[in-house]
């Protein structure tokens, strides 16, 4: 697999566990396609002792892995309203210490009425310049909607500094792992990064994949939910107050 040479300006690509773990799978089968390799860690003060093993590998939960000018930091915790403000400032300054020119998030979109195999994928920019990147991809403009949790304080952190960021939502079942909204997420950001990646490994093992993430996915709506109260009774992370 060759990435496009022609792309040199460094880029960031974050995942992280939400709705329908879309970022957790999109970004998980672009590290492992692309043969990335990981070069770091990023360790959050007061985040729960936890440790991952994949394959007899001893892992952290929040890894960084490159590939040419492609850079990924994926988290396989999802955070209440206090590790995302701490993990969104962590993304920043990795940006700023590695001349990282834009980033781009995955992340699902709550809905329980689409269609089945039919998912659609929305962008949102914070900077003007990466508003030309969603018209030449063709992906249309979230118009309307409230954000909140991780992709809100990561989002809050990237449109008041330099660095501008992509957000790719993609339809997605708010209680279970959604592969289906995955590929679909998967298939865009190689569109955007301009890279051929194909999905067809992760269509083979849809079923699995839900089943072995069914833990995972019962966190993060433990954490989605704590973030929807902590919205709605008006106790926000540090960043908005």
């Amino acid at each position: 697999m060759t990435l496009n040479k022609s792309i040199k300006e460094n880029i960031l690509l974050v995942g992280f566990p939400s709705n329908g773990l879309v970022g957790t799978f999109s970004i998980s089968y672009l590290i492992h396609y692309l043969g990335m390799k990981q070069i770091g860690e990023i360790d959050l003060p007061d985040l729960p002792p936890t440790l991952f093993v994949e394959n007899g590998e001893i892992l952290s939960p929040i890894r960084i892995y490159k590939k040419d000018n492609i850079f990924v930091i994926i988290s396989d915790l999802p955070f209440d309203p206090y590790h995302a403000n701490n993990f969104s400032e962590s993304v920043l300054q990795y940006c700023k210490n590695n001349d990282i020119k834009k980033i781009i998030i995955v992340s699902g979109m709550e809905t329980i009425n689409r269609e089945p195999k039919t998912p659609k994928i929305y962008g949102l920019a914070t900077h003007q310049p990466l508003e030309e990147l969603l018209y030449k991809n063709e992906i249309p403009k979230f118009l309307a909607g409230s954000i909140f949790g991780t992709d809100a304080a990561i989002i809050t952190v990237f449109r008041k500094s330099k660095t501008p960021a992509l957000i790719l939502y993609a339809e997605c079942h708010p209680f279970f792992p959604d592969p289906e909204a995955s590929i679909l997420a998967i298939t865009t950001l190689a569109k955007v990064l301009n890279v051929k990646v194909d999905t067809t490994d992760i269509k083979k093992k849809m079923e699995r994949l839900r089943i072995q993430h069914r833990n995972l996915m019962e966190e993060t709506i433990r954490a989605l939910q704590q973030q929807q109260q902590d919205k709605q009774t008006g106790r926000a992370p540090q960043i908005y107050r």
